[in-house]
């Protein structure tokens, strides 16, 4: 039966398992320690071992980094992100976050946090304790190159705008505070007129001249043209602010101003921010080819 259950711990929890954990089986320490002895178990932090016939895989790793770190200590940032599914990579470092009053882990694989969360932002996820989504999201977009875009698409598929203000509300004073309070006004805004703005500074401090804002042709309002070589330039802002009708509608005018002669770029809010160079040099191929 003993043997049975610590299958069933190992299975669920990719290869680890805790001494706490082995011992309500009834194992004694010194069962775990032949365990260790013997090489059935590989010890990967204090308290916490792997089964001898299971890879050290980056799940393994995390929850060894989580579990070794004590009571209530959970993922957070990066790490979380990549344990809910937000992101398909994960971080080279693992981000735990301990209760206040904690040692600092000496161990440069680990970026520990000292902080008391909420319990409105902490959960178990597959064994392991992590932020919640709404938190983790947050947290993370703050640390990623590409957090806006990881921001977006939580936007449009895992919560609510208000529900991330919230939370954010109630976590002021972490590290990132302000980061997050810029993310979250561009999110309300739909970042289309501040997209606007950063392409216009771009063009200017590029010293790219002979374009015009907002104009018209067949009826429809170009953001960025230059009429002379017939290049219109199109900005989109955050993706969950477009819904299916003005996605239409977007497509349906990009169609009518390229049967009318126009060459037609489009930039995201993110691209402008994340990738301005890139954002350039796609500009500047299109006028040398008009």
């Amino acid at each position: 039966m003993k043997a049975t259950q610590l299958h069933a711990i190992t299975a669920r929890q990719d290869g680890v398992i805790t001494l706490g954990q082995a011992r309500a089986t009834g194992m004694s320490e010194s069962a775990v320690s032949r365990r260790v002895t013997t090489g059935q178990w590989r010890r990967l932090r204090r308290g916490v071992f792997l089964r001898a016939d299971h890879p050290l895989t980056h799940a393994a790793a995390l929850r060894a980094a989580v579990y070794g770190s004590g009571p209530d200590a959970v993922a957070y940032g990066p790490s979380a992100a990549w344990w809910h599914g937000l992101t398909e990579a994960p971080p080279t470092r693992h981000w735990v976050t301990v209760p206040r009053g904690r040692p600092a882990s000496p161990d440069p694989s680990i970026r520990m946090r000292r902080r008391d969360l909420s319990w409105e932002d902490i959960g178990t996820f597959r064994g392991l304790g992590a932020t919640e989504l709404p938190l983790t999201a947050l947290e993370a977009a703050v640390e990623l190159r590409d957090g806006s875009t990881l921001l977006d698409r939580v936007l449009q598929r895992h919560t609510a705008l208000p529900i991330l203000i919230a939370v954010h509300e109630r976590n002021r004073g972490r590290a990132g505070t302000a980061a997050a309070d810029r993310l979250l006004r561009s999110a309300g805004e739909g970042g289309h007129s501040e997209a606007e703005r950063i392409l216009h500074r771009l063009l200017r401090s590029a010293g790219l001249t002979g374009w015009s804002a907002h104009v018209w042709d067949r009826g429809f309002e170009i953001d960025v043209a230059f009429a002379a070589q017939r290049l219109a330039i199109e900005v989109d802002g955050w993706a969950w602010h477009r819904d299916p009708a003005r996605f239409n509608r977007d497509a349906e005018r990009q169609n009518i101003l390229v049967n009318a002669g126009w060459h037609v770029l489009r930039f995201t809010w993110h691209r402008l921010t994340l990738d301005p160079e890139g954002v350039l040099a796609e500009i500047r191929t299109a006028l040398a080819r008009r």
